[in-house]
């Protein structure tokens, strides 16, 4: 049974005096280019914009209506981890390093609500895991929104100086036209090294 992001979480945490409460989510841990884009967001209870939900249940027209109601009555960050990182340090590490550069920038918080099982380990506030939060945590659900459209927009950009590889459709993600043209067109800088299909092919031309 699919659920309705709601401010329940948020509640609670005012319910035991904190004040400041921001959802921290990601976009970008699958892709085989690009970087990993987390985004904090504190929502004013008076003040909460329409439609928010798990970014991925709504449509291309209306996230970006969304995100535009979000940019304007909300305070949000975002924060990302460059794919030498990725590579240096794994995706997971990753994500979580692209969190704490988010919510770095909204301090001080009070509690950080993240979608996941995990807290990311140097989070300058304490942290409440939710799994599947962008389904459950309105905060979390405009955070998701807020990290997927930036991050489309990083791969857009991409693709306009690395044609052939489909980031401005595919965002960087194993797509059967993305892996063909890995291997017709090679691996960019763009691409994460440590990710199988990547390493694959850069073992091959050695």
């Amino acid at each position: 049974m699919r659920t309705t992001p709601d401010f329940t979480f948020e509640e609670a945490a005012f319910t035991r005096g904190l004040s400041r409460v921001c959802g921290v989510d990601e976009a970008g841990r699958g892709p085989l280019a690009g970087p990993v884009v987390a985004a904090a967001v504190v929502l004013n209870p008076g003040d909460i914009p329409d439609g928010l939900n798990d970014s991925k249940m709504l449509s291309k027209k209306k996230r970006e209506a969304v995100y535009e109601e979000i940019i304007a009555r909300t305070q949000w960050a975002v924060g990302e981890a460059s794919v030498q990182e990725i590579d240096q340090i794994n995706i997971l590490r990753a994500s979580h390093l692209a969190m704490e550069r988010a919510v770095a920038q909204l301090m001080p918080v009070d509690v950080a609500l993240i979608d996941g099982n995990m807290i990311p380990r140097d989070l300058l506030c304490p942290g409440q895991p939710i799994v599947k939060g962008d389904t459950k945590s309105l905060s979390i659900a405009a955070a998701s929104i807020v990290a997927k459209i930036r991050r489309d927009r990083v791969m857009y950009d991409l693709a306009q100086h690395h044609p052939g590889y489909g980031w401005e459709t595919n965002q960087g993600y194993p797509s059967k036209s993305h892996i063909a043209a890995l291997h017709d067109l090679g691996v960019t800088p763009h691409h994460r090294r440590s990710f199988k299909p990547v390493h694959n092919i850069l073992w091959q031309e050695k």
